[in-house]
């Protein structure tokens, strides 16, 4: 199994913007994905990436947020944008059935 470690969460304010990094022990060739969970919801996915490069969103982060990785380096970051209070959660990295510990986001309007 992979550990994964998260980092770069923070406090920021709504329209604001945040950088999430994800960092593997090893290499990793399936896909990426970066999911979050508010208070009292369930947790849900919010982008994934293949290690082609190839993307996708949810709908509510279309447009303002950004996943990538470094194949070489085994890491994958979550560039977000434009942050509204609903973004507000745990930040969570996954890599098949591993999962990472998390890294809180909060938005403050």
């Amino acid at each position: 199994q992979v550990q994964l470690v998260e980092s770069g969460g923070g406090v920021v304010q709504a329209g604001g913007s945040l950088k999430l990094s994800c960092v593997a022990s090893r290499s990793v060739f399936n896909v990426l994905a970066w999911y979050r969970q508010a208070p009292g919801k369930q947790r849900e996915l919010v982008a994934t990436i293949r290690r082609d490069g190839t993307k996708t969103y949810a709908d509510f982060v279309k447009g303002r947020f950004t996943i990538s990785r470094d194949n070489a380096k085994s890491t994958m970051a979550l560039q977000m944008n434009n942050l509204t209070p609903e973004d507000t959660g745990v930040y969570i990295c996954n890599y098949v059935n591993s999962w990472g510990q998390g890294t809180q986001v909060t938005v403050s309007s």
